[in-house]
């Protein structure tokens, strides 16, 4: 018998059945699920260091070094969001006092700097308004041990050419550390021609997974940098010693480290299956080819596209200069309210500037582009403008 009165009742919310709206998400994710990775969320649990769940563990591995196009061994999953990805690269590579140069042209770039200062790094900035980009001879100008640039920057739409990258950063023994969690699937992207050292994205973009999950793989260089530290890793979560353990990446016996979770790496591998089936290739046109439909809709509604540079925009996810006179949040509110549909606005420095329409994976279709146009459309005609 219990020995106490409850004094929390049980929420009423709760006794109901839970109810999920019909929505289609066409913001900078997460993206609807293809039924057949929903099926797979609706497995049956297994042990999550049996024989069996390691066999999805090593074929996820092949998945990722399939759209990643490397070879590392040290490849693998977080158990966590993309940002947790970049925070995992970054505390298993950065020591306090190394030079850390990140390009901070979006949301993702302001993250990577913030992070670095906690670990105590000396962090250099390479500050951009929203709608910048990088170039060789900006890199140049400094010698840091590790670079930051954010392939696919989903917070103001630029798409970051990384051709010679690596091979500068390697003329200075530095490590290339780059962001594709909007980018993987949709564009071209090629880790160890590119001469890419850590690469990470996430599973509910273009993958068309649940979010939770992410993917990352590091170069032997990188390697060489983590497994050669004079500290510990300030994260024991995060320690890839102890990851690249438990997901067999060090041909030792694995051991158990945290519990993984098993129902989303059923997901995932499903999601990599499907991309495995469709070809990178044709993803990358079809991302390609829905894009350049939606921009030309856009425009002919009298939209601008943020980013002017048709081969600096970012297929996933194209930005919109928010109309003038009108508020960004009654677009939005609008196009959800009315049409069901998910559109978002700007994130950190682009907040007030743009709208943000992404076209992911599975959602990447014409008929995807009639469905928000025509709600943006009717968005304009209908949400007050101010009075100049």
């Amino acid at each position: 018998m219990a020995s106490h009165k409850l004094l929390v009742t049980p929420p009423k919310a709760l006794l109901k059945p839970l109810s999920i709206p019909n929505q289609l998400l066409l913001g900078p994710g997460p993206s609807n699920l293809p039924p057949r990775i929903m099926a797979a969320g609706g497995l049956q649990m297994i042990g999550s260091m049996s024989k069996d769940m390691y066999q999805i563990m090593d074929e996820i591995k092949e998945g990722i070094q399939y759209v990643f196009q490397t070879r590392n061994p040290l490849t693998l999953v977080i158990s966590g969001s993309g940002h947790c990805a970049l925070e995992a690269a970054l505390v298993n590579v950065l020591e306090p006092g190394d030079s850390f140069l990140v390009g901070a042209n979006g949301i993702w770039g302001q993250r990577a700097v913030d992070i670095g200062e906690r670990i105590g790094a000396r962090v250099h900035p390479m500050t951009k308004d929203p709608g910048g980009h990088y170039t060789l001879q900006e890199v140049e100008e400094h010698k840091p041990v590790l670079l930051f640039l954010t392939h696919g920057e989903s917070s103001t739409g630029v798409l970051q050419p990384l051709d010679g990258f690596g091979e500068l950063c390697h003329r200075y023994k530095c490590l290339l550390l780059v962001d594709s969690v909007a980018s993987l699937g949709g564009t071209p992207l090629y880790m160890d021609r590119q001469g890419i050292d850590i690469l990470y994205s996430g599973s509910q973009k273009a993958l068309n997974a649940p979010p939770g999950t992410s993917l990352i793989s590091f170069s032997d260089k990188a390697k060489k940098k983590m497994y050669s530290r004079k500290t510990k890793p300030f994260s024991f979560y995060l320690d890839i010693k102890w990851l690249a353990n438990f997901w067999g990446c060090d041909d030792q016996p694995r051991m158990y480290h945290h519990t993984i979770p098993v129902i989303s790496l059923y997901s995932l591998r499903e999601s990599l299956a499907l991309i495995a089936e469709q070809g990178l290739e044709n993803s990358w046109r079809q991302h390609r080819e829905a894009a350049a439909y939606l921009h030309g809709r856009l425009q002919a509604l009298g939209l601008q596209l943020f980013v002017k540079d048709p081969a600096l925009r970012l297929p996933t996810v194209t930005t919109v200069a928010v109309p003038a006179g009108y508020d960004w949040r009654d677009i939005v509110s609008y196009v959800i309210d009315h049409f069901d549909i998910e559109i978002m606005g700007g994130l950190g420095p682009s907040t007030g500037k743009v709208l943000r329409i992404g076209l992911l994976g599975c959602n990447a279709t014409r008929e995807n582009v009639d469905r928000v146009t025509e709600a943006l459309r009717a968005a304009l005609q209908h949400c007050p403008k101010k009075k100049l």
